[in-house]
Order: C-alpha cells, then structure tokens, then sequence
C-alpha cells in the first residue's frame, strides 16, 4: 500500500483532531498551515482513504481516521515513555506532561504543588489545563492527557485513580451575620434559601460543579449578583453585599478572618475528595509517575 508515516505526521494528525481544524493543529505542531496540509494529504495518500471530513466548521473524523487516531494515541504514548525513560539514564527525567484538572485543583491545591516538582525536575515540562469532569475523564481515557484531577464522585470508567486532596464546600458570611449567631460553625445549605447569594459567572466550572450538586437535591440558589473569581466574592462578602459557596481552602486563603466567618454545611455530600486518574501508573513515563508520587505526597 506504500503507507508511510513519521512521528511528526502522527502528533500533527492528533493536534487537528483534537484542535478541531488543520489551521489550529498545525499551530500546536508549529507548522505551517501549507506544510501541516501537505502532511495530511500525504497520509491519505499513503493510505488510500480520506482521514478527515473538511467542513466550514473545521474537521471530523471518517472512519479510517478514527482507526489511525486509535493507534496514532498509542504509539505516540509509547514514543514518550521511551524517551522519558532511557532520558533519565543520562540527564535524569526528560519530558512533558499534559495534566487536566478541574477548577478547585487547579486554583487552589496545585500552585502550593508544583513549584517543588518544577524546581526538582528542571527538565520536565507541564501542560496544566482547566476542564470539566466528564471532559477530563475522556480526555485521559483517550489518550489526550496523561493526567487528570476530578472530584472523586464522578464515574472514571476504567481509569486508574488515587485520591489527591479533600475539595469541602463551605459557606462564608460577613461577620456579624445571623447564620453565624452564637459561634454557630455548621449550617444546612438550605439556610441559604433566605439570604443573597454571590456567585460566580454562569460560565465558570466551578459554578457549573456547584449548580449540578444543588440541582441532584432540587436546590436553587438566589443569585443577587455573579462574579469573576472568589476573591472578588470574598471582597462583597467583607462589604455585605450577601453570602458565598466556595471551596473551604479557597475561603481559607483569601478570607479576612476579621471580616468573614467560614461554616462548614451540614450535608456530608459537599465533602468530597479529588481524586488522580490515568489510564494505568505503571505505564506512565517515568517523569510522570514521578509527577503523580509528588502530588499525592505533596502540601495539602
């Protein structure tokens, strides 16, 4: 059939489907646009079969495509645990990772991490990247990223996982407030019906996260005004403009201790775990098997 093909060809062919366009995967690839065509056509070609339907909303999937994808993910992935693992003989762990993560992980639990792995392993690269649940569980699942970080309620399929950190939702109050009345620590959500809430653009993942686990108990909360980010909650809060969900080591962080009160809630579902999912650890590269014994050893 004189099907031929390169490692760089399969990372392209991955990057266009993944990126939805042959325009913006020739860009993760650093190609041209000419030069990325080229490559593509030329696996046609080779093969004898269109890969990808061209449309004016970008690219999808034939049925070869969807053949070569599968074995392109999987070679790919081996080709990087080669050469993360015969690097560390010589210069010590080499390479990059792909880590997918929801927005509680990334905010609030990775930046305290990280910094000690980057510095240890100077020559490993990281791709930290904000998704939804679901949407990291099948990213991972297909090979997209190596890594995943999702709150533990959530069905991993087949994927291996070990728990990461404690993600509790808290509800915080100005001081002085009268859900917080007589060194009162814990309250039910639905303590909340009666107050102003602040929340965070509909648009956010976390605010996506929280609305879900309220909508599974038929619970809606008053929205008086959203937000870009919970520290700007924390500073309507302080001014006693209403009261905010948030992650508790969120509230911890960024909380006036003189001006706010974190109460823990009642319902033991808004106390979860995050959890580290992958395919399978020992098939990992080195470098990231390393990545995942240090965050789950890491500062809490």
């Amino acid at each position: 059939m004189g099907f031929r093909f390169d490692l760089l060809d399969l990372q392209l062919f991955a990057n266009v489907v993944e990126a939805g366009s042959i325009t913006a995967g020739a860009a993760r690839s650093h190609l041209s646009l000419a030069a990325a065509s080229e490559r593509i056509q030329g696996l046609e070609s080779g093969l004898g079969s269109a890969l990808l339907t061209r449309g004016r909303r970008g690219v999808t999937l034939t049925p070869a495509g969807q053949t070569l994808l599968l074995h392109a993910r999987a070679m790919l992935e081996q080709a990087e645990r080669m050469r993360g693992d015969l690097a560390a003989f010589s210069t010590g762990l080499r390479g990059r990772v792909r880590l997918l993560c929801n927005s509680v992980a990334s905010q609030e639990y990775l930046p305290a991490c990280l910094g000690a792995f980057l510095a240890a392993h100077p020559q490993v690269n990281l791709d930290v990247e904000e998704r939804l649940g679901e949407v990291i569980v099948r990213a991972v699942a297909d090979g997209v990223g190596e890594l995943g970080i999702v709150d533990g309620a959530i069905d991993t399929g087949g994927l291996e996982r070990v728990d990461f950190r404690s993600d509790r939702l808290v509800l915080v109050v100005p001081r002085g407030h009268a859900l917080a009345a007589g060194g009162r620590r814990r309250v039910s959500i639905w303590a909340a019906d009666a107050h102003d809430v602040i929340g965070l653009a509909p648009s956010s993942a976390l605010q996506m996260q929280w609305d879900a686990a309220l909508a599974r108990r038929g619970h809606r909360l008053n929205y008086r005004v959203r937000v870009p980010s919970i520290d700007a909650q924390c500073r309507l809060i302080a001014q006693g403009a209403g009261i905010a969900l948030m992650p508790e080591a969120a509230a911890r962080r960024l909380g006036d201790a003189d001006r706010l009160r974190v109460l823990a809630l009642l319902e033991p579902e808004f106390e979860r775990r995050l959890v580290l999912c992958m395919r399978r650890f020992d098939a990992l590269p080195a470098y990231a098997r390393a990545l995942v014994e240090h965050l789950r050893e890491g500062p809490t």
